[in-house]
């Protein structure tokens, strides 16, 4: 099914759970696990990331197909445009849709790593809009497309993002999934900001859990995603208590989730990183909340 359809036609919030390949075998037994344990909470969808790239383009079709004929899960495919001409994104969308996989998430793509300039591959594709694009001329896929209530990296400002965002609405975007924030005001601001520049599309809030301080800190300068000073200084009273943190952490999420939720968001994509406990947690205590008009 579409998730276009499915954030149209759902009495409830719409819950999706982001996984990305493993690299090696201790890394599928713990997807796989992570699998095991989310299933039971009925997603509305899951997705699977594409490497830097394009790295894990084969794996990651695999993974979606796998979720989807094989788990019943509705599915989707993430695709960038680093590292193929058009005539390979072609073959993988091809093989995305002979999957039976209705949706496809649209990007521009990270840089490899180790390199900071982004580079299109020689006879592919230079922005996410081309993508979006190609598929909506060829292909009868839902269209996801990324945004980022803090603003890209490369953007100089918000008017600039959001004039991109309406070319990736205008190229045939159905719906955003936005990058991973911690200050709820930063979303809403945004999606009003949004809707001013005539963006109609759904905006899904992406919410990660923090379960280490380390990795969190990491993540978040990889983005350039501001960690408020009040979140920073419970992580810093727990930092000699790993289990103090994933618990604060979770609360945390949590709270951020069920404001989300109050105030109008269409639900919430989780950033799993193939871990389950959290992301179990959370979703399982939101299924509580009674609906807005009970």
């Amino acid at each position: 099914m579409r998730i276009d359809e499915i954030i149209a036609t759902s009495q409830t919030p719409v819950f999706s759970f982001e996984f990305f390949p493993p690299k090696n075998e201790e890394g599928e037994r713990t997807l796989r696990q992570a699998l095991h344990d989310l299933v039971p909470l009925e997603p509305s969808f899951v997705s699977i990331t594409y490497g830097a790239g394009g790295s894990t383009r084969t794996k990651t079709v695999e993974l979606t197909r796998w979720m989807k004929q094989d788990l019943g899960l509705e599915a989707m495919s993430h695709l960038t445009c680093l590292g193929a001409t058009v005539d390979e994104l072609r073959t993988v969308l091809d093989d995305i849709a002979a999957a039976g996989i209705d949706n496809v998430l649209a990007l521009r793509g990270d840089p490899p790593r180790g390199t900071s300039e982004w580079k299109p591959a020689a006879g592919g594709l230079r922005h996410s809009t081309d993508l979006i694009a190609l598929i909506r001329d060829h292909y009868d896929f839902c269209i996801g497309a990324a945004c980022f209530p803090e603003v890209h990296p490369d953007s100089p400002d918000l008017e600039h993002d959001l004039h991109y965002l309406s070319m990736k609405q205008e190229a045939g975007a159905d719906f955003f999934i936005t990058q991973l924030f911690f200050d709820n005001r930063t979303y809403f601001d945004f999606v009003a900001a949004a809707r001013e520049a005539g963006i109609e599309r759904p905006i899904i809030p992406g919410i990660i859990p923090i379960t280490t301080s380390a990795q969190i800190k990491r993540i978040a300068e990889l983005g350039d995603i501001n960690l408020p000073g009040p979140l920073v200084d419970q992580l810093e009273k727990r930092a000699d208590d790993p289990d103090a943190v994933s618990h604060f952490g979770i609360s945390y999420a949590t709270l951020q989730c069920v404001d989300l939720l109050a105030r109008g968001a269409p639900g919430i994509h989780f950033y799993t990183l193939n871990r389950s406990m959290a992301t179990r947690a959370i979703t399982s205590a939101l299924r509580l909340l009674p609906p807005k008009d009970g």
